[in-house]
């Protein structure tokens, strides 16, 4: 079995090169259908495959970059992409993923990187699925007690307080439908943009909750627009970590030939999927991933292997159906008209 190992030769380890593969496709849908990079996934992934942890964090922003240029183009395609608020949110990104890089450097000096960071990704991780479940839990009673707003039932509505705090420049932001303070996207960039360069992700498991929650963007303008965000922030990330030697391209090069394809499905589901069905899916992929890590800190690889690549495989399974099921839907209703006219 050893063809199905591949050298990676900055690395220096030998790595199961369809498991790279199966990330690159799966988390290509997911990353589309969501509004992230997926390196929430691909960092664990590649360290439960055998990466070291930098060099997993490295390599997994720097596939992020190339992934989410595809998933951006197709969702600029359906209006779902506010070019202004994402520029308005580079500036914070780009300060905050330095200094997490930073940190990421420190750590690996002193021995502690490995531990640390599959620490704060469980904290983070279980942060995100507790607010994801509230936040449908208080949208279901609302629906259910008749509290519709104008964009349906909401659970949690922070934004709202946020947007009271009027300090200058007050910018609206079209495409979004908002109006708020440009330090509101600012601050909020700079602190996911730091978890994104400690963590080696683009910031989009947490950006993406973000922009909903806490700036107040529909859910299918969030994901296009973060995106867009984590497009940017992975080419700076990709800068960061390449001048570090902490990139192993010939794992990026693997990983970006299936996403190239899953992208682009994962794109399209979106067109099919109501708000909280996406936001619930989400909820589902954070904690699998959640478990992943815990039982790779305590040793037990196999284990953490079968359930982060079954997780993947699931959900992406699960976003391939809603596609077909909405285009076959959608092709059916033109044809209704058609035979109608």
């Amino acid at each position: 079995m050893d063809w199905m190992y591949m050298w990676m030769p900055i690395a220096g380890v030998n790595i199961f090169w369809p498991g790279l593969v199966l990330i690159g496709f799966s988390v290509g849908v997911i990353g589309g259908f969501f509004g992230m990079g997926g390196a929430w996934m691909v960092t664990p992934g590649l360290n439960i495959l055998g990466f070291p942890m930098a060099f997993a964090i490295g390599t997994d922003i720097a596939h992020i970059a190339g992934k989410s240029m595809i998933s951006t183009i197709r969702h600029s395609k359906f209006g779902n992409v506010d070019y202004k608020l994402g520029v308005i949110m580079i500036i914070g990104t780009v300060f905050g993923i330095e200094i997490g890089a930073q940190l990421v450097m420190w750590l690996e000096s002193i021995g502690k990187v490995g531990p640390v960071v599959r620490w704060v990704y469980v904290f983070v991780l279980l942060l995100i699925a507790t607010m994801v479940f509230v936040d449908y839990w208080k949208a279901v009673r609302k629906k259910k007690a008749g509290i519709v707003g104008e964009h349906g039932a909401e659970g949690i509505t922070w934004y709202k307080t946020l947007h009271r705090i009027k300090i200058p420049p007050v910018m609206h932001f079209k495409v979004s439908g908002i109006t708020c303070s440009a330090w509101l996207p600012i601050m909020v960039s700079f602190l996911t943009g730091i978890l994104a360069g400690f963590l080696g992700i683009g910031g989009g498991l947490l950006r993406m909750p973000a922009l909903v929650y806490l700036i107040g963007c529909p859910t299918h303008i969030a994901v296009g627009t973060d995106l867009f965000e984590v497009m940017i922030s992975g080419l700076y990330g990709t800068f960061t970590f390449g001048a570090k030697g902490r990139i192993e391209i010939w794992a990026v090069f693997v990983m970006l030939c299936g996403a190239a394809i899953g992208a682009q499905i994962g794109t399209v589901a979106t067109k099919y999927a109501k708000g909280y069905g996406i936001r619930v899916a989400f909820g589902l992929a954070v904690l699998a991933c959640m478990v992943s890590i815990i039982l790779k800190q305590f040793k037990f690889d196999i284990s953490a292997t079968v359930l982060i690549l079954s997780a993947v495989g699931l959900i992406c399974l699960y976003i391939c159906v809603i596609m077909f099921k909405g285009a076959a839907e959608e092709l059916r209703e033109k044809r209704m008209e058609k035979s109608a006219a």
